[in-house]
């Protein structure tokens, strides 16, 4: 017998975030969101990153073409330019960093054992955000956070170059890393000193497209099993390219539930002609959301009728947070907050 979790308990989310870049001054950020599973059976690669400017994706990796892929409207001119080759460098040697800390953090859970079938015996997750910000008078901050099985492990702190566990079965690998002080150090300089610089190449890259006003509307499906889910975009009712889309990923929650998600980047004051499509085993028919102004301007929440509503775990911003994970009860949610450096 397989899981029997509640076949519709889905939940739907539409965030919209709105990124101007106008002649005044404000702040920026680079940021990276690494992610992947141990099992390919869920349809998440071994690795994949994302990265962002502000709000706007420009380039998307995985591992199995290990390939850097521009995304957006941005001019890198051309494969052979220097800062689109350092940064196809960068993302090859991130994924064989994240697998190396993927099975270190498995094999410090135990979770790295094979069965006699020679298999993994459970598929596992792993998330990484890294980044940089730099504030209107031009000081910068880095950020550099691990979340594992959906729930918060790890961040690292540069400026006492150590980690902070965010639960106790992080404690093995925070000793371990911690021993290798150049590693500790290479970090720091990358978001002290190398993150901003490349978030000043990128704004000058994209200054043409940084300068327009752009409104992300993000649709998320949350808490559903099975995990076969088919998530479309519509404008006018119509069905839109693919290509248009930005990148869609499903992740367990570590619940035998799963979450989903898609964004879509749209003129602004034309978000009422978009809508999300959903369509599920759990539900008698396909299911539509859309976006609609809340008193926040941010946030609107659609759940389908007859469901039991759970408590939501949603991303923070535009990914600046580590999903948290939500607990096996219905009805109940982990209150997990990262720790955050001293």
């Amino acid at each position: 017998m397989g899981l029997q979790a509640p076949p519709a308990l889905l939940l739907l989310i539409f965030l919209r975030t709105v990124a101007t870049l106008g002649p005044a001054p404000r702040s920026h950020s680079l940021h990276y969101l690494f992610m992947g599973a141990s099992q390919p059976d869920l349809g998440l690669p071994l690795f994949e990153a994302l990265g962002y400017v502000d709000d706007q994706l420009f380039v998307s990796y995985d591992h199995k073409s290990r390939r850097a892929e521009p995304r957006g409207q941005w001019d890198w001119g051309g494969a052979a330019s220097p800062l689109w080759l350092q940064l196809s460098q960068s993302l090859k040697g991130w994924d064989h960093m994240f697998i190396v800390d993927f099975w270190t953090i498995m094999d410090n859970h135990n979770h790295s054992k094979v069965t006699k079938l020679g298999v993994l015996p459970e598929s596992h997750t792993l998330q990484v955000i890294l980044g940089c910000e730099m504030q209107e008078d031009n000081s910068t901050g880095g950020f550099w956070k691990y979340g594992y099985d959906g729930q918060n492990h790890l961040e690292f702190c540069p400026e006492t170059l150590d980690w902070k566990a965010a639960e106790p079965r992080a404690l093995a690998t925070k000793l371990e890393w911690e021993v290798n002080k150049i590693r500790a150090k290479q970090n720091r300089a990358y978001l002290q000193k190398d993150c901003p610089e490349h978030l000043q190449q990128l704004l000058e890259l994209g200054r043409g497209i940084l300068d327009q006003q752009v409104t992300t509307l993000r649709c998320q499906a949350l808490n559903f099993y099975p995990p076969n889910i088919t998530m479309r975009w519509l404008k006018d009712r119509q069905p839109l390219d693919a290509k248009d889309i930005e990148h869609k990923d499903m992740l367990p929650n570590g619940d035998g539930t799963y979450q989903s998600w898609m964004a879509l980047a749209v003129p602004p004051g034309e978000e009422h002609r978009y809508t999300c499509l959903v369509e599920h085993p759990g539900l008698d028919q396909p299911c539509t959301i859309t976006w609609e102004p809340s008193p926040s301007g941010t946030l609107v929440i659609g759940v389908i009728s007859g469901i039991a509503v759970c408590v939501i775990i949603f991303l923070i911003g535009i990914l600046l947070r580590i999903f948290r994970k939500r607990q096996a009860s219905r009805g109940a949610t982990g209150d997990y907050v990262l720790a955050e450096c001293e």
